[in-house]
Formats: C-alpha cells, structure tokens, sequence
C-alpha cells in the first residue's frame, strides 16, 4: 500500500530528477507556486490532483507506486508468524522458494506440477504475508533484501532440518562439479567472524551468478544448491571422548 508521505516524496525525487521547481509543477498545474508547496507539504490532495501531477512529470500513478515500493526497505529477515505460513503448505513453500530465485510464471509450471493459476494464487499469497509484490501480468518483485536470511531457529530452517538435511548430505557428491568440504580447527572468534562474512559473500556471489545466467537457455543450466555454514560444533562421539578434567 502506497501511503501519502511516501507518494508525495516520490514525486519531491521526480521533480530533482527533471530538473524541475515547484514553480515549473505549478505552472503545469495551473496553480499557485504556494498552493504547490503547502499541498505537498500537507499531502492533502485528491486522486485527480495526483493524476495531473503525474501527467506534468510524463508518468502515471501507478508507475509512480511501483517506483515507491521499489524504494522501500528490503527485508532482511521474516517474522517466526511470517515463516510459518510459508511452510504451512509444501507447494507455497516451493514457489516461495522458485521466487526467491526470480523464476517466472512459466518456468514453474513447466518445471513443476503447478497449474497457471494455482501458482498465481500461491505467489498472491505470498505478496499478502510480505515476501513479495504481485504486480500485472503475473510478474512480482520481491522484498527481500540481498542479506536476507531465514530466522536461524525459526519455522523454515526447522522444515529443513527435519526433512532437507539427511536428503542433501545423503548425496554421494561426485560430479565433478559438485563438493563438500568438512573442516575443524580451533580459531579466534575474530577470524571466526570474518570467516563468516567471506562465506556470506561467497553466497551473495552465487545468487549474482545465479541472475547472470538467467539470458542462457535453461540447457545450459543446471539447477545447484549452496550450503553454507559456520558454528561451535563437535561430533557427539568425539565429545563423549573428552576429558572431564585436566591432565595432570
């Protein structure tokens, strides 16, 4: 939803960008260069007044709206309520899952058994609990930030580990293309820490690859997913093998 405040500092950014005054929208408007600045001051003004201010800065209002969501801020992490709606129905999760991968319409449909419009009401579904806005002609853009990351003990990452892990570790990784790497050592918690942004990057990396490749024909293609992690862990067995006390 669109509200005033943010309309009216949409278009105070279309005017800097063209260069214009407020004196040059009222010359548009027919209006005094004062009853410009106090409406927009106020953002008290009817759906007629907005379309004619449009029309003076060669757009409409809702290429206006959309420039407004664009701007808003990305979000870096669902709520726990927002999560659990997500995993509530196994085929929302897989077109939340496709969108956040900027898939279209089409390629879920031909990829998956989803119909038209079942994965139109899913993405809808998902525009309603926040993750994205369904605009016309069944596309969307989403509202997640490039740091977003599901809540560490939160509603998906706990589907994921009761029913993602054992099947995405049981693979044999033996492609050449494929790897798993297992490494233990004992580090400061500062190199811990950046450590832990080089892996983040790595994954930020991997979704910019990910749009780069979307011009290539999908059989060029191959669908990947990363793992990433970092934490204080120890294999059970070896930890029961530890010493309660300090050598002598």
């Amino acid at each position: 939803m669109t509200t005033t405040k943010e309309l009216v500092q949409a278009i105070k950014k279309e005017l800097k960008v063209q260069h214009k005054t407020y004196a040059d929208l009222a010359s548009a408007l027919d209006m005094a260069e004062s009853s410009v600045k106090r409406m927009l001051a106020k953002g008290d003004m009817p759906l007629s007044r907005v379309d004619a201010i449009c029309q003076a800065l060669g757009t409409d209002f809702a290429e206006m709206a959309r420039r407004v969501a664009d701007e808003r801020p990305m979000l870096t992490q669902l709520t726990a309520a927002q999560e659990s709606a997500v995993v509530a129905d196994p085929k929302l999760l897989l077109v939340a899952i496709n969108a956040m991968s900027l898939w279209t319409v089409e390629q879920m449909t031909q990829t998956y058994r989803l119909s038209e419009a079942e994965c139109i009401r899913y993405l809808a579904q998902l525009d309603r609990i926040g993750i994205l806005e369904l605009r016309p002609l069944n596309r969307y853009h989403l509202k997640l930030a490039k740091t977003f990351r599901w809540r560490p003990n939160g509603p998906v990452m706990q589907f994921f580990r009761d029913n993602v892990v054992l099947d995405y570790f049981g693979g044999s990784f033996a492609y050449d293309d494929e790897g798993l790497f297992l490494v233990h050592g004992s580090v400061s918690r500062a190199a811990a820490t950046q450590l832990l942004e080089r892996l983040q990057k790595t994954g930020q990396d991997f979704a910019r690859q990910h749009l780069t490749d979307q011009h290539l024909p999908a059989t060029e293609r191959e669908g990947y997913t990363l793992v990433l992690g970092l934490r204080r862990w120890e294999f059970a067995a070896f930890a029961a093998l530890r010493r309660t006390t300090a050598r002598p």
